[in-house]
C-alpha cells in the first residue's frame, strides 16, 4: 500500500481530514475509530482492505488527528452528519462504514439516520445508549483533561482498552495510540465526551440496515452482553465476538478482526 492521498475536507463549521487509500474506482469501506485515537488506529485494516479490492477512507473525527473541531455543539448526530459530508465532497453516493467505539455510536446515528448512503454496516465495541454507568465516569476524564492536560489520560485509557493484553501489543500500535491519546485536543476531547452522555438511538434499533455486522472483544466488559442484545434487536444483524481481545479488538487482534471484516464482505456480496 502506497502513502495515502489525504483529503482537508469542509464541514459547516470544521476542516475534517481524511486518509484515502486504494484506486478511487473501487468500493468505498470508510473507517472511524474511538475517542482519542486517530486514522493510525486503522493501519493494520486499510492495508488489509486495500489488498481485498476496497478504497479505504479513515476519517479522523473533529478535535482528533488533524481534523479541527469547530464551535458548534457536538453531537453524535452531528458526527454522523460529518460522514455525509465525507461522501458528499468525494462524490459518492454509498459507502461500507465500520465504526468502532465513539465511531460504532456513530454507526448506529448512520443507520437510523442516513442507511441510504451505506453499502452496509459494521460497529464494533459500542453501544446504542449512554446509560449513567456510561456517561458518570466521563466527568472525572473530563476534570482530569481540563486540569491536567491529555497526558495524564494516556496509560489509564490504554489499560481500560487492553487490560492484562496491553503487554502484548505490539510496538507501532502501542506508540501511535500513546501518541494519539496525548495529541488529541482537550477541547476536542471534552466536546466529544459530553457527546458521548447524550445519546439513545435504542427506541428504533428496528430500522437499522440488514446488512450489518457487530464485532465486540471477548474482554470488553460488559459490551458482549450489551452487543448481544442490540444484535439480537437489529433485522438478520449477526455478532462475533473476538476471543482474548479488548476495546480495541482491530489492534489486540488483528488477524481475528480482518477474518471478522472479510466474513462480512463475503455476506454482502451473497
Amino acid at each position: 500500500m502506497g502513502e495515502a492521498r489525504q483529503h482537508s475536507i469542509a464541514s459547516e463549521d470544521a476542516v475534517l481530514s481524511v486518509l484515502d487509500d486504494g484506486a478511487e474506482s473501487l468500493p468505498c469501506v470508510l473507517l472511524a475509530h474511538s475517542i482519542m485515537a486517530d486514522a493510525r488506529m486503522w493501519a493494520p485494516q486499510a492495508a488489509h482492505l486495500v489488498k481485498q479490492g476496497f478504497r479505504v477512507l479513515r476519517l479522523e473525527s473533529r478535535g482528533h488527528g488533524r481534523s479541527t473541531l469547530g464551535s458548534t455543539r457536538l453531537t453524535i448526530d452531528r458526527l454522523a452528519r460529518d460522514v455525509v459530508t465525507v461522501l458528499d465532497t468525494l462524490g459518492l453516493d454509498r459507502a461500507h462504514y465500520v465504526g468502532l467505539s465513539l465511531g460504532g455510536m456513530v454507526g448506529f446515528a448512520l443507520g437510523q439516520q442516513h442507511s441510504v448512503r451505506l453499502a452496509s454496516l459494521v460497529i464494533c465495541d459500542a453501544r446504542a445508549d449512554s446509560p449513567p454507568a456510561f456517561a458518570q465516569p466521563w466527568d472525572a476524564r473530563i476534570a482530569q483533561a481540563r486540569e491536567q492536560g491529555m497526558a495524564l489520560l494516556v496509560q489509564p485509557t490504554l489499560e481500560r482498552w487492553f487490560g492484562s493484553r496491553l503487554s502484548d501489543l505490539d510496538a507501532s500500535s502501542h506508540a501511535s495510540l500513546r501518541d494519539s491519546i496525548a495529541g488529541t485536543s482537550v477541547d476536542g476531547f471534552i466536546a466529544t465526551a459530553r457527546a458521548l452522555q447524550a445519546f439513545d438511538y435504542t427506541a428504533e434499533l428496528h430500522r437499522m440496515p440488514s446488512l450489518s455486522t457487530l464485532i465486540v472483544g471477548e474482554s470488553d466488559g460488559v459490551l458482549p452482553d450489551v452487543m448481544a442484545r442490540l444484535a439480537a434487536a437489529m433485522p438478520f444483524a449477526q455478532l462475533v465476538v473476538i476471543p482474548s481481545a479488548g476495546h480495541l479488538p482491530n489492534l489486540d487482534q488483528p488477524l481475528l478482526f480482518n477474518q471478522a471484516l472479510d466474513q462480512h464482505f463475503l455476506r454482502v456480496a451473497q
